[in-house]
């Protein structure tokens, strides 16, 4: 499987990476079960964490060891790649002088789906052909001037991969969580001269679709929608236009159309305000694309990512025809569950899905014997037989969240903890035993758990979105401690690099996140002296950067939200 960024954006959906950084501080990446896409598999290198991060981690596990050995981080990524890490202008320049198109990879080294992609798609030896005949970028959302980029290129969730022109204009963004071989297709196609995105969609739209190439429409059934970013559409209108766009394909591509209309019921479920109806139409339609091996394989995504959200669109809670769609929906999952092609995390991810299902109309309801047993099993092998530095991070994450979502959240708080000592990214394991602590109702482990992460998290943008989410966890689960609140903002606004590239794209989200947060919790006044304090020591951030510069603006306002601008 593929991951592309989604998002603030990365998937917004609640599953598996997305429910535990939405949770604890709103700047999601993409959904860990994506899966598959882009960077070399390179074992290389023994760095050794800081003390303070070892400590941290020792005091964090059970048994405490004295001396904790922490996995080296990979030194090299490139496996034959030729990856512009620095001056992203400097790419451009080269791809116009030597008239290729441009290969934009936006990610983070602790994100799960970034590591799976590393493990699954950037190795493969046809992408490293392939990145030939390109000009490939990567943009670490913790480098200098990341955020900046993110916000220049439209792009937020990580990963997200897109393919420009080197004018700068987007030919399309790749649809990071499909089939690899898939994504190397639609790779392919975009490279072969196919129009942009764009473009076909206005075709698409003016009825001009007869013009349009199986290509241009097969183009158009793989976009990212989920990682648009609204550069294509307004998100309220994403479903009723893919709708459209099903409608019009050629009767003579089923299969492009079939994935049309998933799209569609996907952007559906997931909209506001989205409700269970009695539609028959959509049901017979999925209905098809469960019953035929070969359309769910290659909409393995669209299916595994989204079965309780399109299963409770579409039918009625405990009626007859939601009982005959979950019965099929799990046949097309017990088909891939065997199918040996996908990844570890992947197959993760249908166990997952199976657990969804058998929680559509029973949220609360001990699962059955035989999918507890299924869970466990395919946890433990996950476990047990993943050694890749890159593919562990997003398998153990994947685990730890299918045991919880299943009721086994001690064991999945074994699997989390044990990995803390193993992982060069112990901080994101965290944020996961913070959100089974909070499910569990133990406010007060949560906490401390958000606070570790903190502790030891590393990269300038990492520190200031964990620091940020650390806020609004205590703002939530223990409102009442003013004195560590504010300790904790002014720790983070103090940790602010006082220059404009801190105050773009994911930053720039979280600090407005935790302003409002701030407000929420003052509406009654009661903080009006630490609320005036923490807003001072973002004044006096501010008032380094140029007077002049638009950051300067957006940085004095992200502690005042419009909402109480007078309080």
């Amino acid at each position: 499987m593929a991951v592309v960024a989604m998002t603030a954006a990365c998937t917004k959906n609640g599953t598996m990476v997305n429910s535990v950084l939405i949770r604890f501080f709103g700047v999601p990446t993409m959904n860990i079960r994506l899966g598959n896409l882009i960077l070399g598999s390179a074992l290389a290198a023994c760095a050794i964490l800081p003390d303070t991060l070892v400590a941290t981690v020792a005091a964090a596990t059970s048994s405490s060891p004295a001396v904790v050995a922490v996995a080296p981080k990979p030194m090299s990524d490139d496996a034959g790649i030729a990856w512009y890490k620095g001056d992203v202008d400097a790419a451009f320049a080269a791809a116009k002088k030597e008239n290729k198109p441009v290969f934009l990879y936006w990610g983070a080294g602790w994100c799960p789906p970034c590591n799976q992609v590393k493990a699954t798609i950037f190795n493969r030896q046809d992408f490293i052909e392939r990145s030939r005949f390109f000009v490939p970028v990567y943009i670490d959302g913790d480098s200098p001037s990341a955020q900046r980029l993110g916000a220049r290129f439209k792009v937020s969730g990580y990963p997200t991969m897109v393919l420009l022109k080197a004018s700068g204009s987007e030919i399309t963004r790749l649809p990071g969580e499909v089939d690899a071989d898939q994504y190397m297709r639609v790779l392919t196609l975009g490279m072969n001269g196919a129009r942009p995105v764009k473009e076909t969609l206005a075709a698409a739209l003016a009825h001009d679709g007869a013009k349009l190439t199986p290509a241009d429409w097969r183009m158009l059934a793989y976009y990212s929608w989920e990682t648009d970013e609204q550069q294509l559409l307004a998100k309220e209108k994403r479903a009723s236009t893919l709708q459209r766009l099903a409608l019009a394909c050629p009767a003579d591509q089923p299969e492009t159309a079939a994935r049309l209309k998933l799209q569609a019921l996907v952007a559906a479920a997931n909209a506001k305000n989205a409700k269970p109806r009695d539609d028959k139409i959509s049901t017979v339609q999925l209905m098809a694309v469960l019953a035929d091996p070969k359309l769910a394989r290659e909409n393995f995504d669209l299916l595994v990512y989204y079965p309780r959200e399109v299963a409770d669109l579409v039918t009625l809670p405990k009626s007859p025809e939601r009982a005959r769609v979950v019965a099929a929906w799990n046949a097309a999952l017990e088909r891939l569950i065997a199918d040996t092609s996908l990844s570890t995390a992947d197959r993760l991810s249908v166990v997952d899905a199976e657990v969804a299902l058998a929680r559509l109309d029973a949220p609360k309801a001990t699962l059955a014997d035989a999918l507890l047993k299924t869970v466990r099993e395919h946890a433990a092998r996950a476990d047990r037989e993943t050694s890749d530095p890159y593919a562990r991070q997003a398998v153990i994450s994947g685990a730890a969240e299918v045991l919880a979502d299943a009721g086994l959240g001690a064991e999945s708080d074994a699997l989390l903890k044990r990995e803390l000592t193993r992982t060069h990214y112990p901080y994101y394991f965290m944020l996961g035993l913070a959100a089974n602590a909070k499910k569990r109702g133990e406010k007060s482990a949560a906490v401390d758990w958000r606070e570790k992460a903190y502790a030891s998290a590393e990269g300038a943008a990492t520190r200031l979105q964990w620091g940020a989410g650390y806020v609004n966890t205590m703002i939530e689960l223990a409102p009442q401690d003013s004195a560590r609140i504010e300790k904790a903002a002014l720790t983070v606004i103090g940790g602010l690099d006082p220059t404009p590239d801190t105050f773009y794209e994911r930053n720039r989200r979280s600090l407005e996140r935790m302003g409002e947060k701030l407000a929420a919790w003052n509406k009654d006044r009661r903080h009006d002296d630490t609320l005036k304090r923490i807003r001072a020591q973002m004044a006096s951030v501010c008032a380094k950067l140029p007077a002049s510069d638009p950051a300067r603006t957006t940085c004095n306002g992200v502690m005042r939200p419009a909402s109480s601008a007078k309080a």
